[in-house]
This record gives structure tokens, C-alpha cells and sequence, in this order.
């Protein structure tokens, strides 16, 4: 049992460590090159349509509920033990899909917790057009939860195959 507990948490671990890695790299770069002040100087990257811009989010998405930073802390704190749990009770963990799913999630998680921690707000500077400024930490968030959503539904999808689910089979 000990083996197989260490083998399903491996790809999880690793996964949330290299973007965890990654996205405080990338911000400490952000701020180091285009900081201290907020959206005064920008990198483009296509045109002015993608660049990189150096923000600060006390926020949530989309800069959601600002000067709430404690809050959100503990929420985002909760939802990874939900996310942990979750995965220990109700995911098929030995798969692959599941693992990364959850490291992905970790990751950005935990980013953007280490920045509310240390400096009281999330470190924003990828921005693409109209739609707000995100981070990586907020890249992983997504994709992992994107990837969650698919691994569900292609799981609900092969059950209603195999005639578990009335619902949906022909009449």
C-alpha cells in the first residue's frame, strides 16, 4: 500500500513543483525587468495585441473582489485540500491524465498562494488583447481544470456507453 500511495502522488508532486518553479521565476523576472511601478513598461510580443505586462492582483480572476488578499488566501488554501481529497477518494489516481490534472492544479495553485503570502498580492503580466491579465500560476489553473472537465466527461460519455446511464441511451 505505502508503494502504491508514493507511485500515484510522483507525477502530482513533480508536475506541481516544476510549475510552482516556473510561474515564481517567471514573475520575479516580470517584476526585476519592467517593475517597481505597475503597467509603465511592457514587452510586446505580437504586436500590441499579446505582450507582457507587469501588474499586481489582490484579486481573484479577472480582478475579482480586490484588497481581499487574506480571504482568498484561506480559500484557495481550502479549495487544494478539496482538490487533494478529491483526488485520494473520487479520481481513478493511477491514471496519468488524473495525476497531471491534479499537479497542473497544484501548481498554479500553490503560485499564487506563495505570492499572496509573501508579497499581498498575485503578480499578473501576460496580456492578450482585451481579455484581463493572467499569470502562469492562472495558465495551469486553467488548463488542469479544462483537462478535469474532459476527463469527466469522457468518463460519463463511456459509461452511458456501456448502458449504465438510461438517460442516454436510445429509445
Amino acid at each position: 500500500m505505502q508503494q502504491r500511495n508514493r507511485r500515484v502522488w510522483m507525477i502530482p508532486s513533480g508536475v506541481a513543483t516544476v510549475g510552482l518553479i516556473l510561474d515564481q521565476l517567471s514573475k520575479w523576472w516580470v517584476a526585476q525587468t519592467l517593475g517597481p511601478i505597475t503597467m509603465t513598461h511592457f514587452i510586446p510580443l505580437f504586436g500590441e495585441t499579446v505582450r507582457i505586462a507587469y501588474s499586481h492582483n489582490t484579486g481573484v480572476a479577472f480582478s475579482l473582489f480586490q484588497g481581499h488578499s487574506e480571504i482568498l488566501t484561506l480559500t484557495a488554501i481550502l479549495i487544494l485540500a478539496g482538490a487533494i481529497y478529491f483526488y485520494r477518494t473520487q479520481m481513478p489516481n493511477e491514471r496519468f491524465s488524473a495525476q497531471l490534472t491534479l499537479g497542473l492544479i497544484l501548481g498554479g495553485a500553490l503560485g499564487n498562494i506563495v505570492d499572496r503570502v509573501r508579497l499581498g498580492y498575485v503578480v499578473d503580466f501576460i496580456q492578450v488583447g482585451w481579455w484581463p491579465i493572467f499569470n502562469l500560476a492562472d495558465s495551469l489553473i486553467c488548463v488542469g481544470a479544462g483537462l478535469l472537465m474532459l476527463q469527466i466527461l469522457r468518463d460519463d460519455l463511456r459509461q452511458a456507453g456501456h448502458g449504465n446511464n438510461q438517460a442516454l441511451r436510445p429509445q
